[in-house]
């Protein structure tokens, strides 16, 4: 931990501010998020159909302002932004905890959807702006804190959740609303060099912005290359649980091992993923450390496939090992696959933006993989379903380690082309749109 800090405190004030912010963010976003669903369909008895558009309302805001957010950022600043979201976060989280009625629970939650859009895209091209040439590293310790607060959030979360789901509510919107304060007074301005240019910038029409964003091959191609890193790391949220549960049941056991996939995923990358990055950096280029951060998640499937050759015991420890353990295993891969890849991903965005409208070109990546996400959960689910009716319970793992491999193939294809190192010429976009 001392060695963690040590490096944290050897970047600007603006960086380490940054990767509190982000801890602090996930703290109170983990800590209501994951027991909303249950004080909609429990607490005001809302009916299953509602309690997703609820839920879904959010995830939509959130991955389709992507773009509109990143645009911002680079128009009006990334600071803005980054209050802003915190702002409407802290609306959002309150009116969860205050209201009832279908349009207002609709209202708040497009509103902490939309809060995400807007200050994601900033905080990560502020932070790759402000690293500098240590970019990598940067985002190695961001991932650290980033986890942190997604281990830590569901814990706070269950203490306050166990007295009253408003309290939930109200403490994380006052975490963001504190938080909301600390940047206005605390985050710096931005230099005036990266002032001049995001004023360049935004002189550009946004469609032709965008149109030229749309026509870097390179970065589309990368982005839709990496969408299966997102659609098997969200495994540990649905595929996972799904077989702890299929084989352990949903009694204290299942729960306890549930936990412990979340705990193995959080508490490596908080252990090693600074270890991982340093490791890989020394070792490959960054390409290459793509490919080997998507193989290692393809991969991580592999024990859970080996696990559908033994049969399965009808009770007792041998039951409860063989529903915990490849789960967990994969978890762990997953993690270990991620630590790689990651920081080399967030570095990869701004290399290929050709350091222009770096927030926008964020915005839009994170558009394509929260698309990607979306069409991924169903194939899984699909595949989830199909291996339970046709008695194939491998076809789910062949298909994750399959998707994982194949991402990872094209990844090195375009390594191996060159369309990952050579950022596109950084001629002015046209001034009409």
């Amino acid at each position: 931990m001392k060695g963690l800090l040590t490096q944290v405190r050897s970047y600007e004030r603006s960086v380490q501010l940054l990767m509190v912010n982000q801890f602090t963010i996930n703290l109170g976003f983990y800590m209501l998020m994951p027991y909303l669903a249950a004080h909609l369909s429990g607490t005001l008895g809302l009916a299953g159909w509602i309690v997703g558009l609820v839920l879904g309302v959010r995830n939509f805001s959130q991955q389709g302002m992507f773009l509109v957010g990143g645009t911002l950022a680079d128009r009006l600043g990334y600071k803005p932004m980054i209050v802003a979201g915190c702002v409407l976060r802290t609306l959002g989280f309150a009116t969860l905890g205050l209201v009832d009625s279908l349009p207002a629970l609709l209202a708040a939650s497009a509103a902490t959807g939309l809060a995400g859009a807007l200050f994601n895209p900033a905080v990560r091209a502020y932070l790759a702006a402000d690293a500098g040439e240590r970019r990598v590293e940067a985002f190695a310790l961001f991932n650290v804190f980033y986890q942190a607060g997604i281990l830590l959030g569901p814990l706070v979360g269950m203490v306050l959740t166990g007295v009253d789901f408003r309290i939930t509510c109200l403490v994380a919107a006052g975490i963001f609303a504190l938080l909301s304060v600390v940047q206005i007074r605390a985050l710096p301005a931005r230099r005036s060099e990266d002032t001049k240019r995001q004023a360049r910038d935004s002189g550009q029409g946004v469609l032709a912005q965008w149109r030229g964003i749309l026509a870097n091959r390179p970065f589309l191609l990368f982005s839709v290359a990496m969408i299966g890193s997102y659609v098997l790391s969200f495994q540990v949220y649905l595929a996972l649980p799904l077989e702890v549960r299929r084989l352990g049941g949903d009694g204290e056991f299942g729960t306890a091992a549930v936990a412990v996939l979340f705990a193995v995923s959080g508490l490596s990358t908080i252990l090693g993923q600074t270890r991982v990055t340093a490791w890989c950096k020394a070792r490959y280029e960054p390409g290459q450390a793509l490919v080997r951060g998507l193989a290692v998640m393809g991969l991580a499937f592999v024990p859970l496939l080996v696990a559908t050759a033994v049969p399965i015991p009808e009770s007792g420890i041998g039951r409860w090992l063989l529903a915990a353990v490849p789960p967990t295993l994969a978890a762990l891969l997953l993690a270990v696959g991620t630590m790689i890849a990651y920081p080399f991903e967030m570095d990869t965005i701004v290399r290929l933006s050709g350091d222009r409208l770096v927030a926008t070109h964020y915005g839009l990546y994170n558009t394509i993989c929260g698309i990607g996400i979306t069409a991924g959960n169903l194939g899984t689910g699909a595949a989830l379903d199909a291996a339970r009716a046709a008695g194939m319970p491998a076809l789910p793992w062949i298909t994750l380690c399959v998707l994982g491999l194949a991402c990872a193939a094209a990844l090195y294809g375009l390594h191996r082309t060159g369309r990952l190192t050579a950022p596109p010429a950084a001629e002015p976009l046209p001034a009409t749109a």
